[in-house]
């Protein structure tokens, strides 16, 4: 066919549901994969699976983990996670700066829309490894993130593809979207570059979702300055802003925070790009909270301990692409070693170790005097109290900059360990202008007629940071709800015809 209800661009979970949605009612449906089949799926492919959702209890998560038995459940502690919560957690880390009706449609939508997730053949399981700690016999989960997909992205893209299949949604790989269609300031097609030949579908309304610009070296450095063009790209190749530039060149505003992004720190032998033979999220390193950062030249650059990893992890990696050499070294001791999680452990990882701070500093091609001599100042300044990894614990140094407020322990017990650490960039906050129902918005904030965005394409939900989990949930999210506008636009275009 080369005429559909509705045309989705892009391939990732945001993609993925906003077509299963849009076939839910009633609309005839085509997603685009820019890239070949064995390396579809998007950014989601490499997620770790963790969606930041509200519920209310146990008996809410268990609705979507219908396998957790009895047993299983009577050994957990979950806190309640509100609606109220989750945007608290999202603006606080947003400095209040989340577009408020964008952030409570997506915490106001999220439980219902994890559930319709369920339903549709997605797999979920409890977050243990990350989230949740043994006392008193207890598994006690904090933080707001106890859901992760099963089998990380691989499960979750496997399964909306599946679904996909199983409602005759089509799908065409090798497919780029190069142009909207218009006619008299309505979508009303998109041209694609399929294999080589030039092919132009027509649609009564085209969904973008085909991420943002992470993958262009050129608009990195346009957009979030020169030194973006050294970040590793942690995701997919094929997210180079496509779809931000048809969108604008026919009318769509830009929104949110253009020079903002989420990013993390990496491995720093990491993929330039994400490698498809090793998906889900190995190379990360995220137990920084538990030792100390330092850079090539011996300095410390970040309160290690400001807050837990959920809500620092992603503004962290741009504080350390802007180190000398794009480089840092999380530095830990015995103490916490068997603290660390699991991505620490792997073949994949980086590590130096030795029984003195002296012989592994001798190891790291660093300023060697200042960096033992930035690590005796922390082991001073440490102040005494209770360490406690799985609560604030106040346990801080004094007397230092930057200081760590909280899991300050002092550095002293061999063997000692070095993790070298580079910038990986996830996705840009800047996105496009749409309301609550997906609709891209143009000039005087009137919706572009027949157009539609989801997933990392909206923009003015994060700037800064964002909570753990949430570009996820936010990607199901408004693809579901653009996906149902996007068939309704479609049906009521064609009654109107």
């Amino acid at each position: 066919m080369s005429k559909y209800d509705v045309v989705v661009v892009g391939a990732g979970n945001a993609a993925l549901c906003a077509a299963i949605s849009a076939k839910e009612n009633g609309a005839s449906v085509l997603v685009l994969e820019k890239g070949p089949e064995h390396k579809r799926g998007g950014n989601s492919f490499f997620t770790d699976g963790a969606i930041r959702t509200a519920y209310n209890d146990l008996d809410a998560i268990r609705k979507i983990m219908p396998e957790l038995s009895d047993e299983e459940a009577s050994t957990l502690v979950m806190p309640e996670y509100s609606a109220s919560d989750y945007y608290d957690d999202l603006m606080r880390v947003t400095e209040v700066q989340s577009q408020p009706e964008l952030a409570t449609q997506l915490v106001s939508k999220s439980y219902e829309t994890i559930v319709w997730m369920r339903e549709q053949g997605v797999e979920f399981e409890l977050n243990y490894d990350n989230q949740s700690f043994k006392k008193d016999d207890k598994i006690h989960f904090w933080g707001g993130l106890p859901v992760k997909t099963k089998e990380k992205g691989i499960g979750l893209m496997r399964a909306l593809f599946q679904r996909a299949k199983e409602v005759g949604i089509d799908v065409w790989y090798e497919a780029e979207a190069t142009k909207l269609v218009t006619n008299e300031n309505r979508i009303t097609g998109v041209a694609v570059q399929k294999q080589g030949q030039e092919i132009t579908i027509e649609a009564k309304s085209v969904l973008l979702a085909c991420g943002s610009f992470e993958a262009n070296k050129e608009m990195r450095s346009k957009h979030l300055g020169s030194e973006w063009e050294a970040a590793i790209v942690r995701g997919t190749e094929f997210n180079t802003g496509d779809g931000l530039k048809m969108a604008t060149e026919v009318g769509a505003q830009t929104f949110g925070e253009w020079a903002g992004c989420h990013s993390i720190g990496t491995d720093a032998n990491v993929p330039k790009v994400g490698d498809f033979t090793k998906p889900g999220d190995i190379f990360k390193k995220h137990s920084y909270p538990l030792g100390i950062m330092l850079n090539k030249d011996g300095y410390r650059f970040v309160d290690e301990g400001a807050d837990f990893r959920n809500y620092t992890y992603a503004k962290y990696g741009r504080e350390i692409l802007k180190q000398p050499g794009h480089v840092a070294y999380q530095i830990f001791d015995s103490q916490v070693r068997p603290l660390l999680r699991k991505e620490y452990n792997l073949e994949e990882a980086t590590v130096y170790e030795a029984d003195t701070l002296e012989q592994l500093v001798e190891q790291l091609p660093v300023n060697k005097e200042q960096f033992l001599q930035t690590i005796a100042e922390y082991n001073d300044s440490v102040q005494d109290g209770e360490y406690n990894p799985s609560v604030k614990d106040g346990k801080s140094t004094k007397g230092i900059s930057p200081a760590k407020t909280n899991w300050a322990l002092r550095v002293e017990q061999g063997p000692f360990y070095a993790f070298p650490v580079t910038c990986g960039i996830t996705f840009a906050f800047g996105g496009l202008h749409v309301n609550t129902n997906g609709e891209v918005l143009g000039e005087n904030q009137e919706p572009i007629q027949g157009l539609f965005a989801a997933g990392e394409m909206v923009g003015g939900i994060f700037y800064k940071n964002y909570p753990g989990g949430s570009g996820l949930m936010s990607g199901s999210v408004f693809g579901k709800v653009s996906g149902e506008q996007a068939a309704k636009y479609a049906a009521a275009s064609a009654v109107v015809k």
